[in-house]
């Protein structure tokens, strides 16, 4: 049996997670830009960390001791581990920063801060703030701040220092927020030819702010960074007069004012305003407060603008076409003949926007059905199926409103899609609707015809440029049937039918891989071929990954690619001694759920929308779907061994020294994104 030292806290194997991405940013191998945005994921990142983990953490804190001690766990030992390693990481953070920047400069892309423009640029500057950046500021004075619900969540404000160098007015202080949610953090000003000149919007505040504040008699102002980070869980009351959406909607607006989790600030700022600002924003002392740079928010360096040479950025790539997908041609005709799996984002998306386009206005198309969990901000996909319901088809849509952080956003599609007379299926309290799933009926022949998408990943095409999802078409009707039956059950969830073919949860999932481990088991105590081949983005599950370490004991070779969470401990004596652990971070973000069993020769392979966490077995509406064609399995294989025979972007997992890369000087190079890139091309060349 495992014990508890066989597994890393999950927090803290998200955080090592998060120095892979870290160390993107590091790579000097890495165009410089992308290393910039690098850094921009890893802040985005660690962001949300703090307000969804270390918000969970915190609340685990405020706990009465005696729940912790059942729960046996320390959420004081956590916190403090996780704020260790965020303070190593930061250094590493900023370090990495300062490089880059010099390594810009030596491009000819410098970073101009307030002290250091030109006559010219001065002007420049000026008007650009009067012009575009004056409109949108709205300063708070402290001394009238009665609340901090103000503060806009992970905003960037400045903590300004209004002074008198006359003596006739008493300091004062005030509090404006950047706004680089309606202009570019990143404002190119006029410079010489062959120079590019970046200054951060806040700096072009800090030139101004004369603008502002000198009517009223000051003529010296000092701006410190300060940012403010909230906690995102939603916190529902149970008003039975209300809808969901409706109570889902006053929950999103009263995360805005959510506890605080986490205040950094310009580490420069003098003690007394700092002290009103702690008073002020009512910050604790278990909250993480966090001297810090000049500059906060770095999410934004996601966005930064492509200057100098195009060695500065990955070089783009051409979607790849699918052979059996030609032009110009009935996307049916081609699903009808045999299964179809498309990988993004090596090949493009458009091929479910044309198949929508398609049905929207195929005579023989009675009716479309579709699950999102994220869609796009403009989505095609959703202007497809408003589309599709002009055209007088019938069209179904499960809208995942409790999707984290896109609550809003799907809120506000369910109102699009419903004003053009496409049912709306409600979202289940409890349960999140994870599966990504599209159903199109046909009247061929007088019969009903199911034509079925399953994919790994959201039907949404912006994510899709980055992602690598799979997505199956098919027309098995033994596959498409029972994902009409899914619809049905998200209508009527207390009356679950019994799948054959596709796995379910919160049914039958976990069971189902339970299952296929044991025979894994059985096989190779019995002489049998053995092995287990695993690709995920989380393995958090300790249940099934005890079920896991009984397999690796009992001689079943086990390879896992996990790109972010991973609680499993590989090659441990005597416990996981047959399991490897790989992560890899790229340029594009792993994101496609494959599992392989041996199966004594016979091999079962499935994708899925499931990690193998304890929310997506137990408490929400994920299909792992079944892979028949030989084809396709053949495909899925060769892509999986090329995961494994990575070694420029692959790490070990959970192995000393802490995300090492599994560079094999030996061997020749394997990047395996770039190399997928190149099967798939040859896979689906013209003969």
């Amino acid at each position: 049996m495992a014990n508890r030292q066989h597994f890393i806290n999950r927090e803290v194997s998200w955080l090592h997670f998060n120095e892979r991405v870290l160390q993107e940013a590091m790579d000097k191998n890495n165009p410089l830009i992308e290393r910039l945005k690098f850094l921009g994921i890893f802040s985005n990142n660690r962001d949300e960390f703090f307000r969804v983990r270390v918000a969970t953490v915190k609340r685990m804190l405020l706990m009465e001791k005696s729940k912790n001690e059942k729960l046996k766990y320390n959420p004081r030992m956590v916190l403090d581990e996780i704020l260790s390693i965020v303070e190593e990481q930061e250094k590493k953070f900023t370090n990495t920063f300062y490089e880059l920047r010099q390594a810009l400069k030596d491009e000819n892309i410098l970073f101009l801060d307030e002290a250091h423009l030109t006559e010219d640029q001065g002007k420049f500057v000026a008007q650009y703030f009067h012009n575009e950046v004056r409109p949108l500021l709205f300063p708070i004075m402290l001394k009238n701040l009665k609340s901090p619900d103000f503060l806009h969540n992970n905003s960037v404000y400045l903590a300004i220092v209004l002074s008198d160098t006359t003596g006739q007015m008493e300091d004062d202080y005030a509090l404006i927020m950047v706004p680089s949610n309606q202009l570019s953090r990143f404002v190119q000003i006029p410079s010489k030819e062959k120079q590019h000149c970046v200054m951060m919007l806040d700096d072009v505040m800090r030139y101004a702010m004369g603008e502002i504040f000198a009517p009223f008699g000051f003529n010296s102002f000092k701006a410190y960074t300060v940012k403010f980070t909230r906690d995102a869980e939603l916190d529902m009351d149970n008003d039975i007069s209300k809808s969901f959406v409706e109570l889902m909607s006053e929950s999103v607006k009263k995360r805005e004012r959510g506890l605080p989790v986490r205040f950094v600030y310009d580490k420069e700022m003098p003690q007394l305003l700092l002290n009103r600002l702690i008073k002020k924003l009512n910050i604790s002392e278990i909250d993480n407060l966090r001297g810090g740079g000049k500059y906060h928010n770095f999410k934004d360096f996601m966005s930064f603008p492509k200057l100098g040479s195009r060695n500065l950025i990955y070089p783009k790539i051409k979607p790849l076409n699918h052979i059996k997908l030609p032009q110009n041609s009935s996307i049916f005709n081609a699903i009808r003949k045999e299964d179809i799996l498309l990988h993004y984002p090596y090949q493009s998306f458009q091929y479910l926007v044309d198949l929508l386009r398609e049905a929207a206005i195929d005579p023989k198309v009675r009716a479309i059905k579709m699950t999102f969990y994220r869609a796009a901000r403009d989505s095609n996909v959703i202007n497809a199926l408003i589309n599709a319901a002009r055209n007088g088809k019938n069209v179904t849509v499960f809208l995942e409103i409790q999707a984290r952080f896109d609550e809003e956003a799907n809120i506000f599609w369910a109102g699009k899609l419903r004003e053009s007379g496409v049912k709306i299926i409600k979202t289940l309290p409890g349960f999140k609707v994870h599966a990504k799933l599209m159903l199109i009926r046909r009247k061929e022949n007088g019969n009903n015809i199911y034509y079925a998408n399953l994919s790994t990943g959201n039907f949404n095409e912006s994510t899709a440029k980055v992602y690598t999802d799979d997505s199956l078409l098919t027309a098995r009707q033994e596959i498409a049937r029972e994902v009409n039956m899914l619809f049905h059950l998200f209508e009527s969830p207390y009356n679950p039918p019994r799948f054959k073919h596709l796995l379910v949860a919160p049914y039958d999932l976990r069971n189902k891989y339970s299952q296929l481990i044991n025979t894994e088991i059985r096989n190779a105590k019995a002489g049998k071929e053995a092995w287990i081949k695993l690709k995920l983005n989380n393995l958090v599950d300790k249940k099934i990954i005890r079920k896991l370490y009984s397999a690796s004991k009992a001689g079943v070779k086990i390879d896992i690619v996990c790109r972010g969470i991973c609680v499993l401990i590989p090659q441990l004596p005597g416990i996981s001694e047959n399991i490897k652990v790989i992560s890899i971070v790229d340029k594009f973000l792993e994101h496609s759920r494959i599992q392989v069993f041996a199966n004594a020769g016979d091999p079962k392979f499935y994708i899925s929308s499931a990690d193998w966490m304890v929310r997506n077995f137990d408490h929400r509406f994920e299909v792992s779907t079944p892979i028949y064609n030989d084809e396709l399995k053949k495909e899925i294989m060769d892509l999986l061994n090329i995961h494994l025979s990575d070694n420029v972007k692959a790490r070990h997992v959970n192995k000393e020294p802490l995300n090492a890369y599994l560079n094999n000087k030996s061997k020749a190079a394997v990047r395996s994104q770039e190399e997928i890139y190149r099967y798939l091309k040859k896979l689906h060349k013209k003969k």
